[in-house]
């Protein structure tokens, strides 16, 4: 690797093993762990087969039913520090694995996915201890006294399939609520990016949870780890981020055992501009929710609605800043940009570029693949892309990019860009850019999406709801809600 990117992978992820009931496990078949930043094999990744899928998942059976599934509130969190704590001090190499997996720069790997990974497991232990039920007392038409509380038992073995665009933030994110509500569970992250979750798996061995509480198979979805582990009859619950379909081929897996499911999945996500905003913040705004993370985040907006007025002026100061973007070395002073993924990944960005050249899109800027001179160029960069001109038929206005992209147009009405904005299969977020206090409340209420931002994007509350609605996914994590998703509600009533 270049001497500009000077963060050393730790020595355990040339091998990346599988962690099941407290061991580290090798298996015979393999496969390679390469960077979207130059091409090159990081390491070995150890692919699980069924068998030790189905260690796995009786070995979480095992801790469910013994010490975990008696252990109190408060010594459930006490684990989640202590996990915090090791990431904590192990910052550096956890930085450095989602960088070298991922291509993104290392100040976000610093700022959101380490931070949020250590804060996810922190936020859940504290709301876990603070987590209260319901009480009520009745007394009935017969004269009879009654009591009623709620209290939450855990759902049981937990299966956590994360996505490869922010695999420590999100495993993190499954794993601090699904634990301090006592379950157990299997985690099979990406395998396009496995290193994180490995060194996750360091970090509650070096914290000392029980065997069987914490495990991590590595693998790939169809005819492997995924495949067997959501088909698994010991699984009790199934949460997933990703893909649509990949959402949709797990439902059909749990259906006939009727089991817990979530699913965050994909999205197409609107920014709609009105001529009253504060331009300035409106165009820093957008061109972080295009482009953060190279494009790589479900939130994302690849649809930007500008009210007419404003329209022209807007496209050229976004294209202006755009082209500011400094794309490079993840440690490289004053980058912005990093990789995608992968090369597979970037030839699917790229065949929709060629599909909006087809379906009659004036590019504005970007639209190819950054030369560089050296080993960058054996990588997965990829410039950020600006269109206009597309119909909202068009395929590229309907269907999820998930690279650095996105259409400008115009808008000359609330009601016609409120059901241009909602003329889509995905709900996951929408942004709002308005100086109008009554008209932010009024067009959020009638945006069709989960999640939406006023003036600002990606700003989160972990104790607020998170999810979608339709091809988006159903179901809402975050503070109280996760702990809802990841716990049986059991109303117990006394007659006194």
């Amino acid at each position: 690797m270049s001497t500009a990117f000077r963060f050393a992978l730790p020595p355990t992820l040339s091998s990346l093993r599988n962690y099941v009931d407290g061991e580290f496990v090798t298996t015979a078949k393999r496969f390679d762990n390469v960077s979207p930043l130059h091409g090159k094999v990081l390491g070995q990744v150890h692919e699980a087969d069924a068998a030790l899928v189905d260690r796995a998942v009786k070995a979480a059976r095992r801790a469910l039913d013994g010490p975990w599934g008696s252990a109190s509130v408060d010594e459930r969190a006490q684990l989640l520090y202590r996990v915090a704590g090791v990431i904590e001090r192990r910052f550096d190499e956890f930085v450095a694995a989602e960088v070298a997996d991922t291509g993104r720069t290392v100040e976000q790997a610093k700022k959101l996915d380490v931070y949020r990974g250590i804060h996810n497991l922190r936020t859940f232990a504290d709301l876990g201890k603070q987590a209260q039920g319901d009480f009520f007392e009745t007394r009935t038409a017969g004269g009879d006294d009654l009591i009623n509380y709620t209290v939450r038992k855990p759902l049981g073995v937990v299966a956590s399939i994360s996505p490869w665009n922010l695999p420590l933030l999100s495993v993190t994110w499954k794993s601090g609520p699904a634990l301090i509500c006592g379950n157990t569970m299997v985690v099979k992250p990406s395998e396009e990016t496995p290193s994180s979750a490995t060194l996750l798996a360091e970090a509650f061995h070096e914290a000392g949870a029980p065997p069987g509480v914490f495990n991590v198979v590595h693998g790939f979805g169809p005819n492997s780890a995924g495949a067997a582990l959501t088909a698994h009859p010991g699984i009790d619950a199934v949460t997933f981020t990703g893909e649509s379909r990949t959402g949709a081929t797990i439902m059909k897996a749990v259906a006939d055992g009727v089991k817990e499911i979530s699913l965050e999945l994909g999205g197409k996500n609107a920014a709609i501009v009105f001529a009253d905003c504060d331009f300035d913040a409106a165009i820093e705004g957008t061109l972080r929710s295009a482009f953060a993370n190279t494009g790589q985040v479900c939130l994302c907006t690849e649809r930007v609605y500008v009210e007419r007025p404003i329209f022209e002026r807007f496209v050229a100061a976004l294209k202006a800043r755009t082209e500011k973007l400094k794309i490079g070395w993840p440690d490289e002073p004053g980058v912005d940009m990093g990789s995608l993924v992968s090369r597979e990944h970037r030839e699917k960005v790229r065949s929709y570029f060629k599909l909006a050249q087809d379906e009659g899109a004036t590019l504005v800027t970007g639209g190819g693949v950054p030369t560089f001179g050296d080993e960058r160029d054996q990588g997965a960069f990829i410039q950020p892309t600006i269109w206009t001109g597309l119909p909202d038929t068009a395929r590229c206005m309907r269907e999820e990019v998930f690279g650095p992209v996105c259409h400008i147009a115009p808008f000359d009405s609330e009601d016609e860009v409120l059901r241009r904005a909602n003329d889509s299969v995905y709900g996951l977020a929408a942004t709002l850019w308005t100086t109008n206090l009554s008209r932010a409340h009024r067009v959020a209420r009638k945006v069709h999406t989960g999640i939406i931002w006023v003036n600002t994007w990606y700003l989160r509350d972990l104790r607020t709801p998170f999810g979608g609605t339709k091809l988006s996914g159903f179901g809402r994590e975050g503070g109280r809600w996760s702990l809802d998703f990841y716990s049986e509600t059991t109303n117990i009533c006394i007659r006194l």
